[in-house]
């Protein structure tokens, strides 16, 4: 899914195990689990895919539909 763009705050779904993910960047997205234990937590980093619809992060679904 494709969002006008990419900002820090916005939380997204990885698509494979259902888990939120926040902390995102504009060429790369470093996210970390949208949970209590964040700062504990390994981070994993995506390439933000940029098009006509917009950006998305591949592997992710924007959570927050409608709120940006």
């Amino acid at each position: 899914m494709a969002v006008k763009s990419v900002q820090l705050g916005q939380v997204w779904r990885k698509d494979d195990d259902g888990r939120d993910y926040s902390e995102v960047f504009s060429q790369y997205a470093v996210l970390r689990p949208a949970e209590v234990t964040a700062p504990d937590a390994p981070t994993v980093r995506v390439k933000v895919a940029k098009g006509a619809q917009g950006a998305s992060l591949p592997g992710f679904t924007f959570t927050q539909e409608g709120s940006f």
